[in-house]
């Protein structure tokens, strides 16, 4: 993978003549790209999914980088890919079709406890059974902060149903133990007895699945996800990952501490969940600078 972007480098500064500056801009968030993408065993870029394109994307969320940041980073990957299919280095332009995160913009970090509850209760009651599987996606990336790809991966034998317990596999392979709430235990019991048979007859692992039948993609989990917020009327611009947001900092203000948060969240060092601290501390402020006479 090293090897193609070297070869791009080359490409750009030779025969585009493009500016240092951008050549080292390309370089760095590739390199980057490559890094995070062989921790997951990838190691040719044919085999790179747009899913797999997404969580380096939302691995970049974690690491506290800008919405411009992230918009550079997608911009260089997609350009990348559209050489490479030029050169015929790969089959297919998966990034053809992806959206690049809108540069200059800050994404709000959490939903309020307030947009939570009017996020969820969109689709509590429906009969529909897409409806209520996009209600337990809902519900279960806010009771359980999972990723958006765990979520998707999350297998029927992985729930332990009677303790209300995910068995998840996160990044780096390694597994942990997170629970979940009465509300998306009660969507869960509907979701199994009543709407996932609608979708399939077939022994399908995945507890997610399509309207197909199949697994649902963690592509097709983001587009529900922005398209619940629209329905619901959230005015912020709603993302997967901005729900394990959502689940770290309501943890955190109701008291839980950081140890615990780092071993839900399955963050291998404690300082990546310290932003939430920070995210606890804007919205003291916010409140002090709000009510105190002398603020």
């Amino acid at each position: 993978m090293y090897l193609e972007i070297k070869q791009f480098i080359t490409f750009c500064s030779i025969e585009k003549g493009l500016a240092k500056a951008s050549i080292s801009a390309y370089q760095t968030d590739l390199k980057q790209s490559v890094d995070f993408f062989e921790k997951q065993k990838i190691s040719s870029w044919s085999d790179v999914s747009r899913d797999d394109i997404l969580d380096f994307l939302d691995h970049c969320m974690e690491e506290k980088m800008e919405s411009s940041t992230l918009a550079r980073k997608m911009v260089s990957i997609k350009i990348l890919f559209r050489w490479m299919f030029q050169e015929r280095l790969i089959q297919k332009n998966i990034t053809e079709v992806m959206d690049s995160p809108r540069a200059g913009r800050s994404l709000p970090h959490y939903l309020t406890e307030a947009e939570v509850r009017q996020l969820l209760d969109l689709n509590r009651q429906a009969k529909d059974p897409l409806k209520r599987r996009n209600q337990l996606i809902l519900e279960l990336l806010y009771a359980s902060g999972l990723r958006v790809s765990e979520l998707a991966d999350l297998k029927i034998n992985d729930i332990d149903f009677e303790r209300s317990v995910f068995r998840v596999t996160g990044k780096g392979n390694k597994t942990r133990l997170v629970p979940f709430g009465k509300p998306a235990q009660q969507q869960m019991k509907y979701y199994m007895e009543h709407a996932r048979p609608q979708l399939t007859k077939l022994t399908i692992e995945e507890l997610l699945l399509s309207n197909n039948g199949r697994r649902l993609t963690r592509a097709r989990i983001w587009q529900l996800v922005k398209e619940s917020a629209v329905l619901a009327g959230i005015q912020k611009e709603l993302h997967p990952h901005m729900l394990r947001h959502s689940f770290a900092s309501h943890l955190l203000s109701h008291g839980a501490d950081l140890r615990t948060i780092q071993e839900m969240l399955g963050h291998a060092d404690i300082a990546t969940t310290q932003i939430y601290t920070h995210v606890d501390e804007d919205r003291l402020r916010n409140i002090h600078n709000q009510f105190h006479p002398r603020s």
